[in-house]
């Protein structure tokens, strides 16, 4: 696949939790890091994720915010 985005972040699916039209899918990316995505659950069928199912976090913003404590 090809892809304009270039923050690309393999993962695994720990969690997926469907609404009525819309998934949150938790995806590890290492050190215990979990990126959450709201997609839809026409997507998660479409992908075949699953918990276990290993996925790439892509991320594609015009805007980044940035926070310290």
């Amino acid at each position: 696949m090809r892809i304009s985005a270039r923050n690309r972040i393999k993962g695994k699916v720990v969690e997926v939790v469907k609404g009525a039209t819309t998934a949150h899918v938790r995806i590890d990316i290492g050190n215990g890091t979990i990126v959450t995505a709201s997609i839809t659950n026409e997507a998660v069928d479409e992908l075949g994720l699953a918990v276990g199912s290993d996925a790439d976090a892509v991320i594609k913003a015009s805007d980044v915010m940035v926070a310290v404590d």
